[in-house]
């Protein structure tokens, strides 16, 4: 498993969460098994988000696409979104 870690500045969470949801399909057809969203403690304007895939080339395709990129335009993304490709070396759950 890959888990993509994204992390931008967003001008107003709830314009950015509806464009998210409606991107739940796409996210879906890219190989997205599982999300979460996240906000900065003491920072409410900057998420993280974490996507897991099956597989690397599966994030990267979705990192680099235009439904994403266009997704991030209209969603209000303020800043550069920053990307981190992580391989899940053990999930324990307690």
């Amino acid at each position: 498993m890959t888990t993509l870690f994204v992390r931008h500045d967003i001008g107003d969470y709830t314009k950015w969460k509806r464009v998210y949801d409606a991107l739940g399909p796409v996210r879906k057809e890219k190989g997205v098994t599982a999300a979460s969203v996240h906000r900065e403690v003491g920072h409410p304007h900057t998420v993280v988000i974490t996507h897991r895939f099956n597989n690397a080339h599966s994030a990267q395709e979705f990192a680099n696409s235009e439904e994403l990129k266009t997704a991030m335009d209209k969603a209000g993304v303020i800043s550069k979104p920053e990307f981190w490709f992580a391989e899940d070396v053990e999930v324990t759950p307690y």
